[in-house]
């Protein structure tokens, strides 16, 4: 086992020089080496706080380490017993009876796997102790020699996968309660991502899901576009754009927004906080890589600045000495007319301009027993170019219908409920993914694809485009008559494309303008 440690090098003298060595090209520092030993050392000598308080004392003195040998005759420590490596040959037949046992006598079955495994009945294993990775004839006991079942409950048809998926298809479900949370300093909120690092089929559109914690600020720019869904709370918005003209709103939850590539802009949440969903137009956003005001500041010569601003270097003497990604601030007006300072330029006066769209405000299209759908298209929110999205909501045991995209990949966020979706890849792969709140979808252009309502409760989820315009197009099939003489004249619940509705003819779906 090849290993270098930390002890290693402070035996040896390599790590003490550096951790001693005074600073230098310029004053010291507050957290010089000394003075961290120093605090250290503070901590220890402090008194032990009570665990009931949920505070852990910060004591390090006494702390159990697991060392490992660092070569094959190297011992352990003095109280070690046994030994890492073998003291004989293990190689080959050794005449050994064999051992362990992976019997599951009496695997506890729910009544859908006794179905054909192609049936793909949905799988409820959230009160099965021991969860079996079993359709049918299809799959095996599991005897949780490693327990897996904190994922198999909710990821059941992963677990046990239906009988139609077949091959290979990219991975399209992410949970963003498993990315990293970026957490800002004073308690100011908190950020985590989905791009193609984690989702790497994800080429054309990433995901944020960000916290404000009362009054805390947000101000940046960026590269990539940025639409917004205003999950829970409420925030001010301000920008301005390559006019001059500077934008004010405020934002309620249900509302979105959308600053195009560059246009810098502020997020600040009111007395309650705020939460909300960020989609950019770009899979390889991160949200590490936006441009922030306080870091321009550090990253160009104060001499630049002050000739810049026509003021003396004196006047920043007293910036921040660090990027502020997500601060703490004071209260916003409550009156908004108090905040509304503008250029010579003035406001947005053109719908291409006005970055908010009060989308808690529009009444949903209601399909009776299966759900709910409004669209939120540059059509009605031209600012939001090429960005499409509909607000979905499935009743259990409805379904969105088999469907895809001609000119967009979809992402998707889940809001509340459980689903299911079976994204096809020609000419003959398949793969079901299972969602829940907070997982992100992700389905390329042109793989059809349904989503099902897996629960029993109401499935809630934005839909996203990358294109002008929210269309679908639907999957037709030769059915036998009868089949098709109970479909009704048009889809009881689907995705329309402003100003169009669909209707049944001559047994094919037919998609013809609204008068």
């Amino acid at each position: 086992m090849s290993t270098l440690t930390m002890k290693q090098l402070v035996l040896f003298g390599l790590a003490s020089s550096c951790l001693a060595a005074p600073a230098r090209n310029g004053p010291a520092r507050s957290n010089s080496g000394k003075e961290h030993r120093n605090n250290i050392k503070a901590r220890q000598d402090a008194p032990a706080v009570n665990p009931a308080n949920n505070v852990w004392p910060g004591r390090t003195q006494g702390a159990i380490v697991l060392d490992m040998p660092t070569g094959v005759a190297a011992s352990g420590p003095p109280d070690a017993r046994g030994q890492a490596y073998p003291t004989s040959s293990l190689f080959g037949p050794n005449g050994l009876p064999v051992s362990g046992d992976a019997a599951v006598p009496s695997p506890t079955l729910i009544p859908e796997q006794h179905a054909d495994s192609k049936d793909g009945l949905i799988l409820d294993l959230q009160n099965v102790e021991n969860p079996q990775a079993i359709r049918g004839s299809s799959g095996g006991t599991h005897d949780e020699a490693v327990d897996t079942s904190r994922y198999d409950r909710d990821y059941t048809d992963i677990f046990a996968a239906p009988g139609t998926d077949s091959g290979s298809v990219d991975q399209a479900q992410w949970p963003l309660g498993l990315s990293h949370n970026r957490l800002a300093h004073g308690g100011a909120g908190w950020a985590r991502q989905q791009n193609v690092d984690v989702l790497p089929a994800a080429l054309e559109m990433a995901g944020v899901d960000m916290r404000l914690s009362p009054n805390a600020y947000r101000l940046h720019w960026h590269q990539a576009s940025e639409w917004s869904y205003m999950l829970n709370g409420s925030a001010r918005v301000t920008a301005v754009n390559e006019n001059g003209e500077s934008f004010v709103d405020d934002i309620s939850q249900g509302d979105l927004w959308f600053f195009p590539s560059g246009v810098p802009h502020s997020i600040q949440a009111f007395e309650d906080g705020c939460e909300f969903l960020l989609v950019f137009d770009d899979g390889y956003f991160s949200e590490d890589g936006t441009s922030l005001v306080t870091e321009m500041m550090l990253r160009n010569p104060l001499e630049v600045i002050a000739k810049d601003l026509q003021t003396d270097i004196s006047s920043f003497d007293d910036i921040p000495s660090d990027q502020l990604y997500i601060f703490e601030g004071t209260p916003a007006p409550t009156n908004i007319n108090e905040q509304k300072v503008t250029g010579p330029n003035g406001a947005p006066s053109i719908p291409a301009t006005q970055y908010s769209y009060h989308f808690s405000q529009q009444e949903p299209m209601v399909i009776p027993g299966a759900g709910s759908l409004k669209i939120a298209d540059p059509t009605v929110f031209p600012a939001a170019a090429d960005m499409s999205c509909a607000l979905v909501t499935i009743e259990p045991g409805a379904m969105r219908e088999l469907h895809w995209h001609l000119q967009s990949d979809e992402w998707n966020f889940f809001i509340s409920g459980t689903a299911r979706i079976t994204v096809y890849s020609p000419p003959s792969s398949s793969r079901t993914f299972d969602y829940g709140p907070g997982d992100v979808g992700y389905i390329p252009q042109t793989l059809s694809h349904y989503i099902e309502n897996t629960g029993d409760e109401p499935v809630v989820l934005l839909e996203m485009l990358k294109q002008p315009k929210f269309t679908v197009v639907k999957d037709t099939l030769s059915l036998p008559d009868t089949v098709l003489d109970n479909l009704p004249k048009y889809k009881p619940y689907s995705e329309f494309a402003s100003n169009t509705r669909v209707f049944m003819q001559d047994k094919r779906l037919t998609k013809f303008p609204s008068r």
